[in-house]
């Protein structure tokens, strides 16, 4: 789904326009990329769990030459889905 698809059935929904529920979906992301990025973890009722976990380094295998590599530890951004979207997800 696209961005503009989104924001149309969300300001359908909610009976809002277009433009303020752009606005309004901009300024969500700006909250919650902020807060994200404090070491925060975002929990959206009824959907999960954002947050920002580190990835520990780790050695690889190149298949054909067998050389080890060393990927260095990283930033990921994480979702934890709440159980009852688990079980939607099961019953799909």
């Amino acid at each position: 789904m696209l961005t503009k698809e989104f924001i149309g059935m969300i300001a359908q929904a909610a009976g809002l326009s277009k433009k303020d529920t752009e606005q309004l979906l901009a300024t969500t992301n700006a909250v919650m990329r902020e807060n994200l990025m404090a070491g925060k973890v975002i929990q959206w009722q009824g959907l999960g769990a954002f947050e920002i976990k580190e990835r520990a380094a780790r050695t690889i295998v190149h298949p054909r030459t067998g050389e080890r590599s060393t990927i260095p530890s990283k930033q990921q951004l994480v979702f934890r889905p709440v159980n009852a979207m688990k079980e939607e997800l099961k019953n799909a």
